[in-house]
């Protein structure tokens, strides 16, 4: 097996594993998480206990990437470079923040949720893509 069909594998399984983790927890059912997100109604506080994991797991990989240095399955670590708050991170954050809790759905679930054949997922995803698109195409403008 070549390095890049391992590679494939490899980012194939973790893939599955996530969104199986999304699955279990609840994420991938909209009511769900909107109930999370009203802290004023009807408020489910169940996923923070996903949020919390989520973190947790986040701060060993990170701990674990700066102790290596390098990965198994690459040349070299891709980690965020920009620490800076600029404009363009806030209108995306607070584009996030709305279609979240306008839709239910973050991008992680959203694809997900798109295996099952949800509608709503389905949208949310395509309406993804087409920000991406012109995100990309808005940024070649620019520079």
């Amino acid at each position: 097996m070549t390095a890049t069909a391992f590679r494939m594998l490899a980012a194939l399984a973790a893939g599955l594993l996530f969104g199986l983790g999304l699955a279990i927890s609840g994420l991938l059912n909209p009511a769900k998480v909107k109930a999370f997100l009203d802290i004023a109604g009807a408020w489910d506080p169940s996923l923070i206990f996903v949020l919390g994991a989520g973190v947790v797991v986040a701060f060993i990989g990170y701990r674990l990437a700066f102790a290596i240095n390098k990965p198994l399955f690459d040349d070299k670590l891709h980690l965020p470079t920009s620490t800076r708050i600029d404009p363009s991170l806030i209108v995306g954050s607070a584009i996030f923040g709305v279609g979240w809790g306008l839709a239910g759905f973050c991008p992680g679930p959203a694809i997900a949720a798109v295996s099952l054949g949800l509608i709503p997922a389905l949208i949310v995803t395509l309406a993804m893509l087409i920000g991406m698109l012109a995100h990309d195409r808005f940024a070649a403008g620019k520079g």
